[in-house]
């Protein structure tokens, strides 16, 4: 009698714990999925040439606030890099820095971004004695508006790709996948080559 009433009773309990099994779970596959985090993927894309700038107003290394509206007038070089005092980025500032005469000859500003602090650009500024302004991107939002904003391993930064934009405020030139070496002269280049091609007024 007594081995009847333990089996019946083991049989009772195992029939409840399957049933809350089976409610546990049609409640997770009835549960919405989560949203991701957005990540560097969700960048829009890249703002077409012929198209004006993106606008922004970013920091520079000395905490004196830069935008793009007051360079109107100007050629302006906007440079997207990925980290401060790393070795691609140190070629390609000093490069900029060592034709900032040229540059300044062609009525052109040089402007560089990534998504350091400005305390991190100070140090590489003041390391490498950079004559031109590098905007702190700490935010990512003027990276991502540019459609640069991507991944290395555990760490978002911005794609080495270079913005010329004309007087006006339109990109004429996008540099994608920059290769650091020669190209502060491939920009110049090109800034002589348009302005020789603009007509005359």
């Amino acid at each position: 009698m007594l081995s009847r009433f333990a089996s019946t009773s083991n049989l009772r309990n195992f029939l409840a714990a399957t049933a809350l099994a089976a409610v546990s779970a049609l409640a997770l596959a009835a549960e919405p999925a989560k949203i991701a985090a957005p990540t560097a993927a969700d960048a829009p894309a890249t703002p077409a040439v012929g198209t004006v700038a993106p606008g922004f107003r970013l920091q520079d290394q000395n905490g004196k606030w830069i935008s793009l509206d007051e360079q109107r007038g100007k050629w302006v070089v906007l440079y997207f890099y990925p980290k401060d005092q790393t070795p691609g980025c140190t070629t390609e500032a000093c490069e900029f820095r060592d034709d900032v005469f040229a540059f300044r000859k062609a009525d052109a500003v040089v402007l560089g971004i990534s998504v350091d602090d400005v305390e991190s650009h100070k140090a590489f500024s003041e390391k490498h004695g950079l004559p031109f302004s590098l905007l702190a991107d700490s935010s990512k939002e003027t990276t991502r508006k540019y459609g640069v904003l991507t991944s290395f391993g555990p760490m978002v930064i911005a794609r080495r790709d270079t913005f010329l934009i004309d007087p006006q405020g339109k990109i004429v030139r996008h540099y994608e996948k920059v290769k650091p070496e020669g190209h502060s002269k491939a920009v110049l280049a090109d800034i002589a080559e348009l302005k020789a091609a603009k007509p005359k007024a």
